[in-house]
């Protein structure tokens, strides 16, 4: 039987999600690659013992995450009843819906109708009666912003989601949300949004400023821009790597395109006594808006090896304005 270590809590800090009661780890494990039906059971199992063990405690899902679709929900709902149900007060446990996730009209968006049903499912998939965070997983713009919320809402009242949070907004609709949210007394506690040294998307958008001035948290996910930020590409492209085993989310050209900055901020990292991996990840964690970084994994080493950039993540004026100027 799985006995959690009794030293996991001194690992790795934990950060508030803006002015909400709510602690999250600095680092959390995301279920969106690895965990569905063509993974192997054990090494998800080790996966999760793992992040658990050095101080974890936040896994995130949404309904989609496979293949196939919920796939990631339910085997992460069989690793909990097999392992980590007797640590169920001690985990934030987090699910999405927002993209298509059944055929028909009401398997997609952001509607009443789908948020609430896709929610049961969730939970059902889990085995879980209620999640810490339901997340609306992306912008909807043919329903109002009001239904969408109100569905939030209806999510916390009913006991099934402890929180709500907002994925992929800007903003301008993060303000319009937040406001309705308030109104209605809806625990809106954090943003989850794509934000690399590569990807600085959030800080054009609006939404970085407006997550700050609103004092909500944020998670950021695709760290290391899907591989770009480690070393796995400095001298050439693995034939095992996701570009030529999938190449829906990384493109060779766009390695290829990198290269030279990704060279030149392995150099640097090196001058820091990190890995290209850890200083990508340390500085995100530098950034006061933060609360929590999204780091998947294949195996567990690679988990151990991420969560050492909690080590230093202080960075020097010249050292941010170097990174400035290497990755714009």
């Amino acid at each position: 039987m799985y006995q959690a270590d009794s030293s996991r809590y001194n690992v790795i800090p934990y950060r508030r999600c803006g002015a909400s009661g709510l602690k999250l780890s600095a680092f959390s494990l995301g279920l969106w690659h690895n965990f569905g039906d063509t993974a192997p059971y054990e090494n998800m199992r080790a996966l999760c013992r793992t992040a658990f063990d050095h101080g974890i405690t936040h896994f995130d899902l949404a309904n989609n995450y496979g293949p196939q679709p919920g796939a990631a929900e339910e085997n992460f709902g069989k690793l909990f009843r097999d392992d980590l149900a007797p640590y169920r007060d001690e985990l934030i446990i987090s699910t999405k819906a927002g993209y298509t996730m059944w055929d028909g009209p009401y398997g997609d968006w952001g509607s009443r109708k789908y948020l609430l049903a896709s929610l049961d499912q969730s939970l059902k998939r889990m085995g879980l009666s209620y999640v810490d965070i339901f997340y609306h997983h992306r912008m909807d713009p043919d329903t109002p912003l009001e239904e969408t919320m109100g569905a939030l809402e209806q999510a916390v009242r009913s006991g099934k989601a402890l929180y709500v949070g907002l994925s992929n907004y800007n903003g301008e609709t993060l303000e319009k949300a937040c406001a309705i949210l308030t109104e209605m007394r809806v625990p809106f506690v954090i943003n989850q949004n794509r934000y690399s040294i590569f990807d600085r998307t959030i800080e054009g958008n609006g939404l970085l400023e407006a997550t700050q001035k609103l004092r909500k948290g944020l998670i950021t996910f695709s760290p290391l821009a899907q591989g770009m930020l480690t070393d796995r590409y400095l001298n050439g492209i693995p034939a095992d790597s996701r570009i030529r085993t999938d190449g829906r989310f990384l493109k060779e050209s766009t390695v290829e395109e990198k290269l030279p900055k990704i060279r030149a901020l392995n150099a640097m990292a090196q001058e820091r006594g990190q890995t290209l991996a850890e200083m990508s990840l340390a500085w995100l964690l530098n950034h006061e808006a933060v609360t929590s970084v999204l780091i998947g994994a294949s195996k567990p080493s690679q988990i151990l090896d991420n969560i050492k950039a909690a080590e230093n993540t202080r960075f020097t004026a010249e050292e941010l304005a170097k990174i400035e100027e290497i990755s714009r």
